[in-house]
C-alpha cells in the first residue's frame, strides 16, 4: 500500500541544507533547530529528571508541564527562556572551548 514511501527523505533533505548552509543562514538554522530543542525537548527532560529525583509533577502529566512552561513563555519568565535559549547557549561554550583548543601552541 505503501511502497516507495521513504519517511527520511524530508530528514536527509534538512540534514544536507543545514550542512551545505554558510554564514548567516547556517546560524539561523541553528539557532532554529536549537529554540526547537529548547521548546519540545528540554521541558520532556525536565519532566522525566523530576519524575525520577522529585516524583510526580503536582499538576499532572509531561502536557500539563508543557502547557506550563508555554504559559511562563509567554509571561516572560527569565527561567523559561533560559532554558529555550540553553541550547543554543551550550553552542556557543562548545565554539568557544573549540577556538581556545585548536588556538592553543604547543612549546617545546
Amino acid at each position: 500500500m505503501l511502497q516507495g514511501l521513504d519517511v527520511n527523505q524530508p530528514l536527509r533533505r534538512m540534514w544536507e541544507l543545514g550542512r551545505g548552509a554558510r554564514g548567516l543562514w547556517r546560524e539561523l538554522l541553528m539557532i532554529a533547530a536549537c529554540i526547537g530543542v529548547g521548546t519540545l525537548a528540554m521541558p520532556c527532560l525536565i519532566f522525566a529528571v523530576g519524575r525520577v529525583a522529585l516524583g510526580p509533577y503536582a499538576h499532572g502529566s509531561v502536557f500539563a508541564l508543557w502547557r506550563d512552561f508555554m504559559l511562563g513563555l509567554a509571561s516572560g519568565s527569565q527561567a523559561v527562556w533560559f532554558i529555550v535559549v540553553g541550547p543554543y547557549l551550550l553552542v556557543w561554550l562548545l565554539r568557544a572551548g573549540r577556538r581556545l583548543w585548536r588556538g592553543r601552541t604547543v612549546v617545546t
